[in-house]
């Protein structure tokens, strides 16, 4: 599966009303360590079916991000059901952040 991206006009139906548990990388252009994050979110995305994948730009997203309180990037926030159940601040290797889902 790909990456979606996430905006204020698709977050309702991709990730409130998802069947599936939802990764949000909430991310910038500008983020060095989101760079490095960024292409393990994708290869997630690809390798696993069973879960929905989105990232959330800060900069062009900022109500969002105020909504999931995101003061540093990248955070990854995994939601079940509409809830946020699990969430990390940093980059980190993707053996950690299959361990968040």
């Amino acid at each position: 599966m790909s990456v979606i991206n996430i905006n204020q006009n698709n977050f309702r139906a991709e990730v409130l009303n998802s069947d599936k548990p939802v990764l949000l990388d909430f991310w910038a252009s500008w983020c060095g360590p989101c760079r490095m994050v960024s292409p393990i979110v994708d290869e997630i995305a690809a390798e696993r079916p069973d879960i929905k994948v989105g990232k959330v730009n800060v900069d062009e997203q900022s109500e969002l991000a105020a909504q999931f309180r995101v003061m540093s990037i990248p955070t990854l926030v995994v939601m079940k059901d509409g809830k946020v159940v699990n969430q990390a601040v940093g980059a980190r290797p993707k053996n950690q952040i299959l361990d968040l889902l």
